[in-house]
């Protein structure tokens, strides 16, 4: 059996080829969508680790797809990978269940903005005014000390936002 390399490498160099042209493109489109998404985060709100975090979301999201249809061109059989990612991604839904709940509540916080910074609230009997709000929990300022509160939580429940002062 007569392996001939060049032979081989000089078949496969259009294929070669294109599957680089398409993870260039794939590349390309992640940048851009990425800065439109940052753009139009800045432009409507003022949390830029929001759009930070979903823009670069979006661009691995971009390069994945590339790096998959790249592999199809050049004849891998790409079927197992994508289930693969399929399974892998149901395993990470289920074991970070809470920890994407919070993170996906945390950006509907800072869309929405239901409240604001240094807003008195009072979420599931705890009163205080709020000192921070990230990805994962909203912080107030109560009687007892600061208090942490999931973002699932301030989503699900009920939000009573206090900013009259009272006489």
């Amino acid at each position: 059996m007569d392996f001939d390399i060049p032979k081989i490498l000089i078949d496969k160099l259009p294929n070669i080829v294109f599957s680089i042209l398409i993870l260039v493109l794939f590349w390309i489109l992640g940048v851009i969508f990425k800065s439109i998404i940052i753009k139009l985060f800045n432009k409507n709100s003022s949390s830029t680790n929001v759009s930070k975090v979903l823009a670069g979301i979006v661009k691995n999201i971009f390069l994945i797809m590339g790096f998959i249809t790249a592999l199809g061109t050049l004849g891998v059989n790409v079927s197992a990978i994508v289930a693969g990612l399929g399974l892998t991604g149901f395993a990470f839904g289920f074991a970070f269940k809470d920890m994407l709940s919070n993170f996906i509540s945390g950006v509907i916080i800072f869309i929405y903005e239901p409240f604001k910074l240094n807003d008195r609230v009072e979420i599931e009997k705890q009163t205080g005014k709020v000192i921070d709000i990230n990805l994962r929990y909203v912080t107030i300022e109560g009687e007892d000390g600061n208090i942490l509160i999931p973002n699932s939580i301030c989503v699900s429940k009920v939000v009573i936002v206090k900013n009259k002062k009272e006489a």
